[in-house]
């Protein structure tokens, strides 16, 4: 049931049985003079807003907001709900209304202050938006806010003076400083100060050269100065720093530079500014959990710079998170074309076309994609995750060895990714060999990561194979993921086939508590409770996995077992040193596990 379904089931049931205790239909409240009917709405939808605003379903909650408003449209409460909700969806002239009204109601309310000083900017009258950022800067990030807002109005009123003593004058936590540095930076860049911003540039970019947009700004201030040596210092030492592929936009800076062509500023003009400000706190909200708040900083942004790029790739971002794929492909759309985030931004789209069950267009598109650009295995390794996913492990092994083969016969550490990968769908595919090579290739590039560890462990100990090393292996996995169900699941499960009964359990409750959901840990952990004699939990687990939804060639088997309980035990394995060793510079198992994903 989705949530606007819920919602609105919940909306009946308030406006109808619940209420009914409280007033009697066809009498008037007592206390307002209204009809009961109204306050059963206005509640109804009041609430039905709530759960949907708390299952991040903005549409759904905006629209019970609204419903509940045409009831009791002077009401404090809902219309500041609505103005949060038109807001992180960007219709700002409703949000705007809607802050006017509010700021009637209550004229030192931040949000609403914050929304007319935005509509007062976006009008270019700067002196009666600095009023409302004034009055909006209460608390951490509204103080911050605050500042940077009413420093980029001050130097569009050509005060950049002021505008700098203001940021200086803000005391705050550290991490707030890093803000106030680079608009510094910026506002001085943009007044015409060069001078000064190159100060204020290098001390940034000394204390964090890893951080992208600080560095593209040093960088491209370095090529408009035409100092192309720099910026191109500037970029490669940011490289360097990071240890790995550069973003795509410092990357098409780069090789601008090659050819020694300028490149203009990052941000060109106040109004510019003003929206990197509420990009950059968006950005840090959306990863700090405050995921409406952010919606609402990054749609500030696009509605003072449509179009850009990196805000609306944020706000797809926010959209994947809340499972919001349609609306994410829509911001993913609105990104113009033939940008450096082309690739990455078709890559994203296929990967919620694929989580709305639209494959075949996700493929297609994936598809298109590796044949613009052969050396590129992003496209590849996306099609080989989502066929993996699907379980179609031919397709998908298929798409891993052609991402290998443009690797090289050279491959570096950071590709362990796609041999781990191919290797499960060889598992899959009962190819073994072909399976515990690509498994021992990836353990190889990259000693200690958990999923390989895991998988090769397992597989090893389910075959009866190096059973020492295969149980060390997993042992080592769980120290490396303690608190990943599935690992842990694995180190139970290997001792329940090797017939040490009382140590799995310990490992598989373990499992279960991390895993509650999982309808195989369940299943697992019934089993080791029947081998220890605990019968009646052993059933109360295999009733549990049976509530989960697991696999349906595990139903009847379950079932079997909750009826007869398990045969009698098979002979304990024994560990004796293994003959083979495992190269460690160089199953039949659960689903879960098959289907983990490596990291993107």
């Amino acid at each position: 049931m989705s949530t606007a379904t819920r919602a609105r089931t919940l909306f009946r049931l308030l406006a109808g049985a619940s209420l009914a205790v409280l007033l009697a239909p066809g009498q008037a409240d007592a206390r307002t003079g209204k009809d009961p009917v109204d306050a059963r709405s206005l509640l109804g939808s009041y609430l039905a807003g709530r759960i949907a605003r708390g299952q991040h379903d903005t549409p759904a909650a905006s629209q019970f907001y609204g419903r509940a408003l045409q009831r009791d449209p002077s009401n404090e409460a809902l219309i500041e709900q609505a103005l949060i909700m038109e807001a992180s969806e960007g219709r700002f002239d409703d949000a705007f209304r809607l802050a006017r009204q509010l700021h009637a109601l209550q004229p030192n309310h931040r949000m609403a202050q914050l929304m007319l000083g935005l509509s007062e900017a976006k009008a270019g009258r700067h002196a009666a938006a600095d009023e409302h950022f004034k009055a909006s800067g209460t608390g951490l990030i509204g103080e911050l806010t605050s500042a940077l807002s009413r420093a980029w109005g001050l130097t569009a009123q050509g005060d950049s003076k002021a505008a700098i003593d203001l940021l200086d004058g803000v005391k705050q936590a550290e991490w707030t400083q890093h803000f106030l540095r680079y608009h510094k930076a910026l506002i001085l860049d943009v007044s015409g100060r060069r001078a000064e911003a190159r100060a204020a540039y290098e001390r940034i970019f000394r204390t964090d050269p890893k951080t992208m947009r600080t560095t593209l700004a040093y960088a491209q201030h370095a090529s408009a100065s035409g100092e192309q040596k720099l910026a191109r210092s500037i970029l490669e030492e940011h490289a360097k720093k990071i240890g790995g592929t550069p973003h795509p936009m410092a990357k098409a800076v780069q090789d601008q530079l090659k050819g020694n062509e300028r490149t203009g500023l990052l941000v060109t003009a106040p109004a510019e500014g003003l929206a990197e400000a509420f990009y950059g706190l968006g950005e840090l909200l959306s990863g700090d959990g405050g995921l409406h708040v952010a919606a609402i900083y990054l749609q500030m942004a696009l509605h003072l710079q449509p179009g850009q790029p990196l805000a609306l790739a944020a706000l797809a971002n926010i959209y994947e998170t809340t499972k919001r794929y349609d609306a994410a492909i829509a911001s993913y759309e609105q990104i113009p074309r033939n940008t450096p985030l082309q690739a990455a931004v078709d890559i994203r789209k296929a990967l919620n076309l694929n989580q709305l069950e639209r494959v075949d267009e996700a493929k297609a598109l994936l598809e298109q994609l590796a044949d613009t650009d052969r050396t590129d295995v992003r496209a590849l390794d996306a099609l080989g995750n989502i066929m993996r996913g699907r379980k179609r492990y031919q397709e998908a092994a298929d798409y891993y060895t052609r991402a290998i083969a443009i690797i090289g016969p050279k491959p570096d550490r950071k590709h362990w990714t796609y041999f781990y990968a191919r290797g499960t769908c060889y598992e899959r595919l009962k190819k073994w060999p072909q399976a515990e090579a690509d498994l021992l290739k990836a353990m190889q590039l990259s000693p200690d990561q958990p999923l390989v560890l895991n998988y090769l462990g397992y597989s090893w100990v389910d075959q009866n194979r190096n059973l020492k090393a295969g149980l060390q292996m997993i042992e080592k996995a769980v120290s490396l993921k303690p608190d990943d169900g599935y690992i842990v699941d694995s180190l139970g499960w290997a001792h329940y086939r090797l017939g040490n009964y009382k140590e799995a359990v310990k490992h598989l409750e373990k499992a279960v508590e991390l895993k509650p959901e999982d309808p195989v840990l369940n299943d697992h952990l019934g089993d080791a409770f029947w081998r220890v004699g605990r019968e009646i939990e052993a059933r109360f687990q295999w009733e549990q996995a049976l509530t989960l939804k697991p696999e349906e060639d595990d139903v009847e088997k379950i079932r079997a077992k909750i009826a007869k309980g398990l045969p009698a035990k098979p002979p304990a394995r024994v560990v004796k040193k293994s003959k083979e060793p495992v190269k460690a510079e160089g199953p039949k198992r659960q689903t879960k596990l098959g289907s983990q994903r490596p990291p993107e």
